[in-house]
């Protein structure tokens, strides 16, 4: 388990990353899995966004949607095919995995 400081340092370095990135053209108003692109960036970018902000401490609906989007993402990753759209919905799983687990 990563020291709390790495944690949101990692989770911190993922977020610019990911904010820097264009959503894949390919996949707006797509679905995958019968899973919404568009929604699943936006409730996993919710969830980080709350995470960075409330010091690690997110409530525990967004830790459920968290959760939640781990799953699908697990769904959809095998699903993409571009290589833009690979490494773009692998970060937003990391991230989602890393709000979904404890800082300690």
């Amino acid at each position: 388990m990563p020291e709390a400081n790495d944690h949101r340092t990692t989770l911190t370095d993922l977020w610019r990353a990911h904010m820097a990135a264009p959503f894949p053209p390919g996949l707006r108003g797509a679905e995958r899995a019968g899973i919404d692109m568009v929604l699943l960036d936006a409730s996993i970018a919710g969830c980080v966004s709350s995470w960075l902000n409330h010091a690690g401490s997110p409530d525990t609906r967004r830790l459920e949607i968290a959760e939640r989007c781990v799953l699908d993402l697990d769904q959809v990753l095998p699903l993409l095919t571009g290589t833009e759209e690979i490494e773009y919905f692998r970060r937003l799983r990391r991230m989602a995995a890393l709000v979904s687990l404890p800082e300690n």
